[in-house]
Parts: structure tokens; C-alpha cells; sequence
């Protein structure tokens, strides 16, 4: 939060709009970019400047959707019903924040790459003595379509002149208008409420603020930021995509900074929320996603998918798994090609292994499936080994059960555990059997056809054929 200047700030966030250009029925913040909505980006930015009950959020289109995913963020919102413009979408906000003192912060909810130190460092040009406001402004080769920036001789903004409105020598001014603005509230508020839909749209501009301050004598000055890239916004699926690139640019970046090995970062897909000790590896063409947690020390495989994962110190996902929603503890061992749906719990020094499938899985320490298996709504005791191809029945068709196996087992390949069932520890279950009954501790169990062995029996099935092909 910003401490560097004690007079009180509160922040409009604009995010009430539909994005026709994005071809898409959702709402345009509500697209992602890093591996979070627009609108989580911004608002979290804003967080670092201003305390969440400072921070109003401008809805409209798709207004639920919006307060939902922001809601948890603790910010406030008001909602702009009709689509009058962005001097209109401000007043919206009018009842909670006219009679604050300070500054207002106003952002544009489609900026994902706009970083908090670029807002200080519009903050500390509109809060300098005599300046009424600041904007921020960026640079382009090619400005047709933004607002021109139009200074004085001294350098201060006297207007912003929109494309349509603009004369020839105004159309060779290069630097923009963003819609970003810093302004002092108690020069901002009686200046908007001034504005006019004088314009073909029928819409209130924020523009003409800069206008009508300038003409009462008022200061206003551009800041100008250099990476255009955080202060245009996204308008359409191809700037979303440059948009996620270099915010993943960026994660990767600071956790190879904090001491992460990432082979090929390049490659990687790994979210803002995603964390990763020192000394781990990541190799290529994974992805770490949502909220997982990787401990130091660490491995993840080369084309891997975690989503919501946590992995204790010096555990290690082969190439090719992909897990969801599923804890392990140190050391733990999984893949390559094994497959984790959700809700499982693995202890320390746990091998799960190729083509292996877990649901709801409940694994104790040390214990084994190393191949072609599937376990779910299961709990699985410390130091048992599941052979290859095991299955947990859990499902009859209409309702799930669980099955519980004791510490110490040893379940033979090919077994079939019939839910609900209890193997107690320290029990052997044998290979191929199906298991419908509890099984008591140190117990052998095997539930198997009788071995039937008729000599020559291969010869006769294949004369009884070719008899049969040679009637038609």
C-alpha cells in the first residue's frame, strides 16, 4: 500500500463494458491473462496502492459475473446500467466518493501488464503543488484512433482532442491518451459534473474534465509511460495473447530470480498464484497452475499439468502426468502418465506410478502403485504395495463407496477390490483375485476360478473352426 504520501487516495476501476472486439459473449475483464481474469489483475495493482474498501469497481455488462470473481478481493462496486460513456461510468461512482478528500485513481479494467509503480509514478506528477490532475500518456509510430495529447509551451496538458475532432497538425502529434487520470477530488468532482453529451455518441466523456479544468485555470500534466504495452489495454483475442505471454514472461522471470531452475522458460505455462522453492526444476512444456505449491528442492517433468497442487520438499512428477486438486508429501514420487482427478492425499516418500489413476485418494507414507491401476475413494495405509492393475470397484451405478486397506499390505497384481470393502493391515491379497468380503489383519485372501488345464485343448478349438469356415 502506498505510504509515500499521506493524503488519501481511492481508485475507479472501469470495468462495466462488453469488448465487442474480443468476438466473445463474456465480459471483457472477465477474459484471462496469467492465469487470472483482467479485472483480478488490476485490482490486485490497486491493492498495493489502496486499501480494498478505497477501490470501486464501475460494472455493467455481466455485472454478477464481475462482482463475483472480485468480491473476495473486499473492493466495492457501483454499476453503470447504461452505456453512456466514461465521464458517465465516474458518476456512477459519484454517491460513494464525491465528498472523500484526496486524490482519485481512475483505471481502465483491460489493462492486465499495468503495474503499480507506473500508477505511483502517475500519483506523484498529479500530487505535486499547484497541479490539478495528471494523465497518463504513451507514445505511438501510429496514433490513428486515440485521443491526442495537446500540451503548452510549458509542457502542461491544455486538452485532449479525439480522432474525429482533430486537425491535421493535431493528427502528427504522436503521444496518446491512455485513460488513465490521477486527479485532485476536489477539483475532479465539480469539473465532471460540468461535462455535456454535446457529441454525436450522446455520451459523457472523461476527456472534456481536462478541458473544463484547463479553461478555470487549472494545471494538468502527462506522464508519459514507455512500455505502451501496459497502458493501451487489450481490445481483442491477439493483444489478449501478447498480454499472457508477457505476464508469464514475468513469473518465470521472478522465480528464476528466487532460485528456480526453469529449462526452456519459454515453454512454461505457470500462473500468478503459483509458488516454487529454491533448488527446484521445472523442465520443459510444463504447466503449473491455480494455486499450487511446489516445495524445494523439487521436480516437475517435462510436459506435466498441476492444477491446485501441493508437493512437499523433494517430490518429483515425471513427464506427462497431470494432477488436480491433490497434496503430497516429501519426497513423493508420481508418473510418468499418472493421472490425479481430485481430492487425494499422499504421505511422505509415496511412488505413484505409470498410468496410474487416483480419485479421492487417501495415501499413506511409503506406500507403492507403480503401474496400470486405479484408485479411488480409497484409503491406502503406510508401506502397502498395490500391484499393477488393481482396481477399486467404488461404483454400482448409483452411488459411490469406499475402500480401506491397512498398513503393511501387499495387493497382487490384477486384484479387484469390490466396494465397500476393508483389508486390514498387514494382509496379502493374491494376484487376479476379486475381493468382495473384509479381509481380517495378516490375513490371505483370494477369491479366483480353479486353474483348468486340457491337453490339446489349442488343436481341437482350431480344427472345430476351420470346420466350421469350411460349411460357409
Amino acid at each position: 500500500m502506498d505510504s509515500s504520501n499521506s493524503e488519501p487516495l481511492h481508485i475507479v476501476i472501469m470495468a462495466a463494458g462488453l469488448g465487442t472486439r474480443m468476438r466473445s459473449a463474456k465480459a471483457k475483464v472477465l477474459h484471462q491473462a496469467g492465469g487470472m481474469t483482467m479485472a483480478e489483475l488490476i485490482v490486485r495493482q490497486s491493492l498495493r496502492l489502496a486499501a480494498p474498501e478505497r477501490i470501486r469497481v464501475i460494472t455493467g455488462y455481466q455485472a454478477e459475473e464481475v462482482e463475483h470473481v472480485l468480491t473476495p478481493y473486499g473492493v466495492g462496486f457501483a454499476r453503470q446500467t447504461e452505456q453512456l460513456g466514461t465521464g458517465h461510468a465516474v458518476l456512477c461512482a459519484r454517491e460513494f466518493l464525491e465528498d472523500k478528500p484526496g486524490t482519485l485513481l481512475i483505471i481502465n479494467g483491460d489493462c492486465p501488464l499495468l503495474r503499480a509503480e507506473t500508477l505511483e509514478a502517475l500519483l506523484a506528477t498529479a500530487r505535486r503543488p499547484g497541479v490539478a490532475g495528471a494523465v497518463a500518456s504513451t507514445m505511438l509510430e501510429d496514433a490513428t484512433g486515440y485521443g491526442r495529447m495537446i500540451r503548452n509551451a510549458a509542457g502542461a496538458l491544455t486538452a485532449i482532442v479525439e480522432e474525429k475532432a482533430a486537425s491535421a497538425p493535431e493528427k502528427e502529434i504522436r503521444e496518446i491518451n491512455t485513460g488513465i487520470y490521477a486527479f485532485d477530488a476536489a477539483r475532479f468532482w465539480p469539473a465532471l459534473k460540468q461535462v455535456k453529451p454535446d457529441n454525436p455518441a450522446r455520451e459523457y466523456y472523461l476527456t472534456d474534465v481536462v478541458g473544463i479544468l484547463n479553461a478555470a485555470g487549472e494545471t494538468l500534466l502527462p506522464t508519459v509511460v514507455t512500455d505502451r504495452r501496459e497502458v493501451l489495454g487489450v481490445n481483442n483475442r491477439v493483444e489478449l495473447a501478447v498480454a499472457d505471454q508477457v505476464l508469464r514472461a514475468r513469473k518465470t522471470e521472478a522465480l528464476m530470480l528466487d532460485g528456480v531452475t526453469i529449462e526452456k522458460p519459454e515453454t512454461v505455462t505457470i500462473d500468478a498464484d503459483v509458488q516454487v522453492g529454491a533448488d527446484s526444476v521445472i523442465e520443459a512444456f510444463a504447466q503449473l497452475r491455480g494455486n499450487t505449491r511446489v516445495g524445494p528442492n523439487s521436480r516437475i517433468g517435462a510436459g506435466a499439468v498441476l492444477r491446485n497442487v501441493t508437493l512437499g520438499a523433494g517430490a518429483e512428477v515425471l513427464p506427462y502426468c497431470v494432477l488436480e486438486d491433490t497434496a503430497a508429501g516429501e519426497g513423493a514420487r508420481i508418473g510418468p502418465f499418472a493421472r490425479m482427478r481430485g481430492g487425494n492425499e499422499l504421505g511422505e516418500d509415496v511412488h505413484i506410478g505409470n498410468f496410474v489413476e487416483l480419485k479421492k485418494a487417501k495415501i499413506g507414507n511409503g506406500a507403492k502403485a507403480g503401474h496400470l491401476a486405479y484408485l479411488g475413494d480409497c484409503e491406502i495405509g503406510g508401506r502397502t504395495n498395490v500391484g499393477a492393475g488393481t482396481i477399486t470397484c467404488n461404483y454400482d451405478g448409483k452411488s459411490k463407496y469406499r475402500t480401506i486397506i491397512g498398513e503393511g499390505c501387499f495387493i497382487g497384481s490384477n486384484a479387484t477390490l469390490v466396494a465397500p470393502l476393508r483389508v486390514e493391515s498387514d494382509s496379502y491379497i493374491a494376484a487376479g483375485s476379486v475381493i468382495t468380503h473384509d479381509v481380517p489383519p495378516g490375513s490371505l485372501a483370494f477369491g479366483r476360478a480353479r486353474q483348468c488345464v486340457k491337453e490339446a485343448g489349442a488343436e481341437i478349438i482350431r480344427r472345430k473352426a476351420e470346420e466350421r469356415k469350411a460349411k460357409g
